[in-house]
C-alpha cells in the first residue's frame, strides 16, 4: 500500500505519523489507529498496510511526540521475555504522561487532519487501538459522537477509560480482550456499564492469548489471536463506515 510521512498540528506542537492507503486515487473512509505502548515501528506501518488493502485510509499518529521524534525509547526488533519488560518499564513514563487532557487535544487535531485529506472520503469515521492505544480510541470515541462511527479496541485496558466515557459512546464498539487483561469481576463490571449505556457492543476473551497478541515483534503475539481480530475488526468497519 502507498504511505505517506505526515507532520500533524496539535495545540502542542506538530505530531509525526503516517498515511497508509489503498492504490489507484479516489477517497476512501478514514480510520485514526493507535498503535500500542512501543510506538510506531515496522510490525505497526504492516498493520496499517493490511486494513488499507481493505480499501481504508489508515493515520496513525506518534503518541508521544511530546517528547521527541519515534522511537523515544530505542527498540529492538524483537520484543521479547526480559528485553520486552525492560524496555516496556522505559516506556511506561511516557504512557503515564500522556494525560487524558493531552489526549482529548491530540485526538481532536488528528480527527481533524483526518477529515481534511484529500483521499478521505466524508465521514463518520473509525478509530482502532492496541494496549494504550485501545483506551485512547476509546475515549476519542466517547469524545466525538457524531465523527466516530465505529471503534475497536484489542488487549486494552478500557475499564480505566475514566467516569463517564463508557456512557458517552454512541459508536458500534468491539472489545478483544486476552486472558488476563481483566478479572471476570472487572469484565462483569465493565459490561454492566456498558448496557446501563446502551452501548451497541461486543466484548470477548480472545481464548488461548496473552496481553499484546496482535503485536508479531512480541513474544506475545498469536496467530490465531491476530486472525480473530481481523474477523472482528473488518466486519465492523464495513457495517459502519461509508465505502467500507
Amino acid at each position: 500500500m502507498p504511505t505517506k510521512t505526515l507532520s500533524i498540528a496539535t495545540e502542542d506542537g506538530h505530531a509525526e505519523g503516517f498515511a497508509a492507503f489503498p492504490e489507484g486515487g479516489g477517497r476512501h473512509p478514514g480510520v485514526l489507529l493507535y498503535a500500542d505502548g512501543f510506538g510506531l515501528r515496522p510490525v505497526v506501518r504492516d498493520l496499517a498496510g493490511q486494513l488499507a488493502g481493505h480499501g481504508y485510509y489508515v493515520l496513525v499518529p506518534h503518541l508521544f511526540y511530546r517528547h521527541g521524534p519515534a522511537p523515544v525509547v530505542e527498540l529492538p526488533a524483537y520484543l521479547g521475555g526480559e528485553e520486552r519488560a525492560a524496555v516496556f518499564a522505559r516506556v511506561l513514563p511516557l504512557i503515564e504522561a500522556h494525560t487524558a487532557e493531552r489526549a482529548r487535544k491530540d485526538a481532536d487535531a488528528y480527527l481533524a487532519f483526518l477529515a481534511a485529506q484529500p483521499e478521505v472520503a466524508a465521514g463518520p469515521f473509525a478509530v482502532t487501538g492496541y494496549c494504550v492505544g485501545g483506551l485512547l480510541a476509546v475515549r476519542a470515541a466517547a469524545e466525538h459522537p457524531g465523527e466516530v462511527a465505529a471503534v475497536a479496541a484489542f488487549h486494552a485496558p478500557v475499564g480505566a477509560a475514566g467516569p463517564g466515557v463508557h456512557s458517552a459512546l454512541t459508536a458500534r464498539v468491539h472489545l478483544g480482550h486476552a486472558e488476563g487483561d481483566m478479572t471476570p469481576e472487572a469484565l462483569d463490571s465493565l459490561h454492566e456499564k456498558l448496557d446501563a449505556a446502551g452501548v451497541d457492543y461486543t466484548s470477548e476473551v480472545y481464548p488461548g492469548t496473552r496481553h499484546g497478541f496482535t503485536m508479531a515483534d512480541t513474544d506475545a503475539f498469536s496467530a490465531t489471536g491476530f486472525a480473530r481480530h481481523w474477523d472482528r475488526l473488518l466486519p465492523l468497519l464495513a457495517g459502519t463506515l461509508t465505502g467500507g
